[in-house]
């Protein structure tokens, strides 16, 4: 695959899942608009990466250019996608990985910070499909790809907010792949399971990792292969999929 252009959110991190899945689509022969927010991760208790951003564009080269957003902005997302065409002439894909996720538990939500999740969960993923259809001119081979956590699959009380936003975006899946696939835009959401970006202190590292049979998390690659394979020519017939990649990840073991 050569001359195909894609725009990636969620990337600051080096051992993130949006780096792992700019790395896989830069090897696809895709260009690259890479987008994120290095002080969201900084305010984190994991903490940010200032070296990952330009360690990432020193590898992938000349193919992945790095713009920060903040997706709390509304004309955020059709800003990236006019700079996408801008740059390269073209937008073929599009990969939302950014999430906004902070502890949101009964008995301490608070209104703003309810709104946060919902602005740049869902908001900004349905202003994205609708810039990104909007500029898309390839008339087949367009790809939308959301993320998720599979919410429906059990509850996470310690993240409300969280799980409500994301449990809307895989029902944005539903709604935009009959809107999209007639357009020459696939549309499907991945929910790859708990996956090892650093961010779990060491005994929640332990105990999520006995609820995988092979005793092991997801890695940001085993997430970001699927995603090279949603955005290939061989997924042409895969649309309005919530595809659960958790390794046999048990909830409830």
């Amino acid at each position: 695959m050569t001359e195909r252009v894609a725009l990636v959110t969620g990337v600051s991190r080096g051992i993130g899942i949006g780096a792992a899945v700019a790395r896989a689509l830069a090897g696809a022969g895709h260009r690259l608009l890479l987008t994120g927010l290095p002080r969201y991760d900084d305010a984190q208790p994991y903490g940010g990466d200032p070296q990952g951003v330009p360690n990432l564009l020193a590898e992938l080269g000349g193919a992945a250019h790095h713009v920060t957003a903040d997706l709390l902005d509304p004309a955020a997302p059709a800003d990236l996608v006019a700079e996408a065409v801008r740059r390269y002439g073209r937008l073929d894909t599009v990969v939302a990985v950014h999430a906004y996720s902070t502890r949101t538990s009964l008995g301490t939500l608070e209104a703003g910070e309810i709104d946060r999740h919902l602005l740049v969960n869902v908001r900004a993923t349905l202003l994205l499909a609708e810039a990104f259809a909007a500029a898309f001119t390839g008339g087949a081979g367009g790809r939308l790809v959301l993320f998720s956590s599979g919410q429906r699959l059990g509850p996470m009380p310690d993240e409300l907010a969280y799980a409500v936003s994301k449990a809307a975006v895989e029902n944005l899946t539903t709604q935009l792949a009959p809107l999209l696939t007639p357009r020459g835009i696939t549309v499907n959401c991945l929910n790859p399971g708990p996956t090892d970006t650093g961010y779990a202190p060491p005994e929640v590292h332990a105990a999520v990792a006995r609820h995988f049979p092979g005793g092991q998390w997801g890695t940001p690659e085993d997430a970001a292969r699927l995603v090279a394979f949603l955005c290939s020519p061989e997924a042409r017939w895969v649309t309005g999929q919530v595809i659960d990649s958790e390794g046999g990840f048990q909830r409830y073991a």
